[in-house]
């Protein structure tokens, strides 16, 4: 049986309310379980004068030493009985150890890189000038201590005025001259250490702050898992969301499908997958600098506007979550990992070590030490302050009116300029895929005198459709992403038709204003510039462009490329894969520089909310990953959803291909390229799903694939049984359809199935 043993600086365990949740625990799962203090050791005995849960009381016991140790006290309030505690350490394991200060873990995470991505920019502050230099460049700020608590101390100070300060605290607004907060701020630098970020906030559709705590441990096989995720709001009036300052939770889902929509999902796994990576990697941090593992951390994050990650704090031993069953979820998997603990000290130590090796790692540290965890504020690395950058000035010119078709890049096309945009002006941009005529014309009801550029997409099916968008609102400013096979069997086979019907928004524009056209794309040699009398710009890749992107590399979930931009050579990041979309962004690209933004504008605007299942990536177990590109479906999406598999495949490559639509008399020809673009692509397991798809199948099998290799189906159940047998681990698949066939519920149905 195992002996764990619960270590805290109070004496009585009916002053810790948690104690009684653990002796329960302990005992259904088979574990003896005692209290006690550092002060009841007995080391020349190895005995314990602990406290045990009997009959309904706690009652005093000798105890042996205990097999594992859950260290439950204060860390300032044990820190009086350290060589006590740290003697136990070097004979019993710990199922928890100190990750440091709030400070220190974000340090450690800048400087092991991974994660350095959603680190808020943070500085110490040592005098009033520094606090007002960050403001200057950051506008509003957050103040608060660099070791604060439950929301406790924290100044949100922002400019009123062109003298004053408008400071938050708790839910008192407070209007300060600039002499009144210099006082303030010093009066608090006196009582302990302070540090400032700039103030990214998460609001709801009615205006609340709000956050999320992201609470993992490890379980019985010790393992990372979710205990839970929740949203934190903050009460009217107020911006803190913590729970100790009124703030209230919700249920994540209905929370995601209310605040979110169709994003729901893919938000809700991006949060599961960030908590994951990011305690994996914290642990592996400990087990390098410290040869230590720790078990249970709480992140709290915030999501921006693109719905970008930012971290706000890591918390050590997290306080339970606010319901009593997840309260009990977080004992269990504390009691059985102590138990794992127990049992697995010698594998442990034999992982540490190998991971070591692998690291290259000599020499390691035994603890965290109190000179880290409290270490002074003239000792802490200052990060470094951005640069200040001046603000462009942009000629006057008419507000500008974007618009955007084409066969296929409309909507992230549209989504990268948006963002870019965003960067220095209040834009509008058209909802979701909103590109309807329909559409277009509720959007001219809510653009307003605020707005300081429009970007729309316009979508099309038949011939009439662009004129009739440019007649509602016509736009100065024009993209063509490509002319492609979307809709053709609408035009009678006729690429051409396609160009034509696309030519509209080249007529129907303002005929003194810019279009921007594919360079790359062969079609586009179709469109109907001849008469037209404003600027031409183009983008490619592979040809010669005004706005060329070149050594284009795939990088984590994104593209990276580099391109000639104001005389000078700047290297740009994209967070959604594929080639294709490096054009999306340099359609973005040409308009915001013809705008006036800078390269550092551009550069900060392309890290973009991406459009929800366009090449998304769900990380599942056994390091098997599924792509999510479930929006639309024509040949030359497919194509390039199949270069985006082959290139992120770790081993093998899972191709399931949903029907096309609209290809009218070209289907079966394009079904035949397609196939036989399967094979050359040399994919491992081919499926298709829906009416004719097969026709796919039969000609990669032609060109010469293993039939053993493909599969057809119009059953989407019998598809999945299928799925559960084949799927190894490693496997990369990739699920490609349009809305209409409902392939989102094979992505949902092989991340359930597979989930981390």
């Amino acid at each position: 049986m195992t002996i764990i043993g619960m270590l805290h600086h109070r004496l009585d365990p009916r002053t810790v309310i948690k104690s009684y949740a653990y002796a329960a625990v302990a005992k259904a799962e088979g574990a003896q379980f005692f209290y006690f203090t550092p002060r009841s050791v007995d080391f020349d005995k190895r005995s314990i004068r602990g406290k045990v849960y009997e009959n309904g009381d706690w009652h005093e016991k000798m105890m042996p030493f205990p097999d594992v140790i859950y260290n439950a006290g204060s860390p300032e309030k044990l820190s009086v009985s350290k060589d006590i505690i740290e003697k136990l350490k070097k004979e019993i394991p710990f199922t928890t150890y100190s990750i440091g200060n709030k400070w220190n873990v974000m340090r450690r995470l800048k400087e092991a890189k991974e994660f350095e991505k959603y680190l808020i920019p943070s500085e110490v502050v040592e005098n009033v000038d520094l606090l007002h230099n960050f403001m200057a460049y950051y506008k509003k700020v957050v103040f608060k201590p660099i070791d604060g608590r439950k929301g406790k101390g924290i100044y949100f100070i922002s400019k009123s005025g062109r003298t004053n300060f408008e400071v938050k605290k708790d839910r008192e607004t407070t209007v300060y001259s600039k002499s009144q907060l210099d006082e303030l701020i010093k009066g608090q630098l006196s009582t302990g250490t302070y540090i400032v970020q700039p103030y990214i906030q998460s609001k709801t559709k009615s205006g609340q702050i709000y956050d999320f705590r992201l609470h993992v441990q490890k379980n019985g096989e010790g393992e990372w898992v979710i205990t839970t995720i929740y949203p934190r709001i903050a009460p009217n009036g107020s911006i803190i969301p913590n729970i100790n300052n009124g703030g209230f939770t919700n249920y994540l889902d209905p929370f995601l499908e209310q605040e979110f929509k169709e994003e729901a999902y893919d938000i809700r796994r991006m949060l599961e997958h960030f908590s994951l990576s990011l305690a994996r990697h914290l642990d592996e941090i400990q087990m390098l600098q410290f040869g230590e593992v720790i078990d249970e951390i709480g992140i709290d994050i915030g999501l921006d506007d693109q719905r970008k990650i930012w971290m706000y704090e890591v918390n050590w031993r997290p306080g339970c979550p606010p319901a009593f069953y997840l309260e009990l979820d977080v004992v269990i998997n504390t009691i059985r990992y102590a138990m794992y603990l127990a049992n697995n000290q010698k594998q442990i130590k034999r992982e540490i070590r190998q991971l070591k090796k692998n690291k290259g790692i000599s020499e390691v540290k035994s603890e965290i030490t109190q000179q880290e965890d409290n270490e002074d504020k003239t000792e802490i690395k200052r990060e470094i302050m951005p640069q200040q950058v001046n603000k462009d000035t942009v000629e006057e010119k008419p507000l500008p009116i974007i618009a955007i078709t084409g066969s296929a890049g409309k909507t992230t096309s549209k989504a990268f300029l948006a963002s870019v945009l965003s960067e220095k002006w209040n834009i509008f941009e058209s909802k979701d895929y909103w590109n309807t005529t329909e559409h277009t014309k509720k959007h001219k009801e809510e653009i307003n005198a605020s707005h300081e550029a429009v970007v729309l997409e316009y979508g099309m099916a038949y011939p009439g459709i662009i004129t009739n968008h440019c007649s509602i609102i016509q736009p100065n400013i024009s993209i063509i992403t490509n002319i492609g096979l979307a809709h053709v069997g609408n035009f009678e086979g006729d690429i051409k038709g396609v160009a034509k019907a696309k030519s509209e928004l080249i007529h129907g524009m303002d005929q003194n204003g810019l279009l921007i056209l594919n360079k790359d794309d062969e079609n586009s040699k179709y469109l109907e510039t001849q008469q037209f009398k404003g600027k031409i710009i183009t983008v490619g890749i592979h040809s010669a462009a005004d706005y060329k992107a070149y050594d284009i590399q795939y990088k984590d979930i994104g593209m990276t490329f580099k391109i000639k931009l104001q005389g000078q050579e700047m290297a740009m990041y994209i967070p959604i894969l594929g080639e294709h979309h490096v054009y999306n962004a340099l359609n973005a690209v040409a308009v915001a520089d013809f705008l006036g933004f800078s390269p550092t504008d551009i550069k900060a605007g392309l890290n973009f909310k991406k459009p929800p299942r366009r090449l998304t990536i769900y990380n599942c177990r056994d390091d098997i990953t599924v792509i999510d590109d479930t929006v639309h479906s024509h040949p030359q999406g497919v194509r390039a959803a199949i270069d985006v598999l082959t290139n992120i495949a770790k081993q093998r490559k899972v191709a399931i291909i949903g029907q096309m639509r609209e290809l009218g008399n070209l289907r079966e020809e394009e079904y035949r390229k397609l196939g036989e673009y399967i094979y050359e692509q040399d994919i491992d397991l081919f499926i298709t799903y829906g009416f004719r798809t097969e026709e796919i199948g039969a000609a990669a099998k032609a060109k010469g694939m293993d039939p053993s290799k493909i599969y057809h189906f119009l059953d989407k159940e019998k598809l999945h049984a299928l799925l559960e047998k084949v799927i190894k681990p490693h496997d990369t698949i990739l699920v490609k359809g349009a809305s209409k066939t409902n392939m989102f519920e094979t992505v949902k149905f092989l991340d359930q199935r597979f989930k981390e």
